[in-house]
């Protein structure tokens, strides 16, 4: 059975674009495709909160952006990870692994 797509849990945009720019820059088109990707389709982030996020975090100084040539031929601005997002990455990282513990005990409490 496929999965069908379902929404980002709020709060986790950010951590996943940086995970994903952290293999290899992208052009905003390539990030989505790639998360919708490694998730099997479950997640299939949309125009609408992609390219917003992308201009905060290029803002913030935790990714930077260049234009270039996609694979089509077509004018891309391309993003990359920079130290400051590197750094974000593993804050991100750690406190999802937090939230994720807490959420399992209560889960499985009996």
């Amino acid at each position: 059975m496929k999965p069908r797509p379902t929404d980002l849990v709020p709060g986790t945009l950010d951590m996943l674009i940086l995970k994903t720019l952290s293999l290899q820059p992208l052009h905003g088109l390539g990030i989505s495709r790639r998360m919708e990707q490694v998730t099997g389709g479950t997640f299939a982030v949309k125009p609408g909160s992609l390219f917003p996020a992308l201009h905060r975090m290029e803002g913030e100084g935790w990714i930077a952006g260049s234009w270039g040539k996609s694979e089509n031929n077509r004018r891309a601005k391309f993003y990359e990870l920079t130290k400051a997002g590197r750094r974000r990455l593993g804050e991100e990282k750690r406190n999802w692994a937090q939230a994720l513990e807490a959420i399992t005990q209560i889960l499985e409490a009996t």
